[in-house]
């Protein structure tokens, strides 16, 4: 899946500018996740219009980076991630993770952010767990 990061600055309204600048352009978002610092935050976003919202952000003066991430369909009960955390082993470095609903009923969907995108895939399909790219 590719994953938009939108980097905005940490003042009052920002957030709410860009996403009225992804409703304004139909960007239907799937999931997101934010993380600030004193200066500026980084919006993470996952949407099925990758190229719409990238045009739309840049347009508005935004920096953006677009980035290849997992995403693992688990079970929406207690122990899923640990199962997954287990099959990354030691050996695969996970920079960041987040998760979201699925309309699925009892399952949940994780995005991670990992050094080797290939290396984990293999891992977590060796121990059973669906993931995608």
């Amino acid at each position: 899946m590719k994953q938009i990061s939108v980097f905005i600055e940490n003042e009052k309204g920002e957030l709410a500018a860009v996403t009225k600048l992804l409703a304004d352009n139909c960007v239907n978002l799937k999931a997101l996740c934010i993380a600030d610092s004193v200066d500026y935050g980084i919006l993470r976003i996952a949407t099925d219009e990758v190229d719409v919202a990238v045009n739309a952000l840049v347009s508005g003066g935004y920096l953006v980076k677009v980035t290849d991430v997992l995403v693992v369909k688990t079970e929406d009960k207690a122990g899923s991630l640990a199962k997954i955390m287990a099959a990354l082993g030691s050996e695969i470095d996970v920079e960041y993770a987040y998760a979201f609903t699925s309309s699925e009923p009892n399952v949940s969907l994780m995005v991670f952010r990992v050094g080797d995108n290939d290396k984990a895939l293999a891992a977590l399909r060796a121990a059973g767990i669906n993931a995608t790219l």
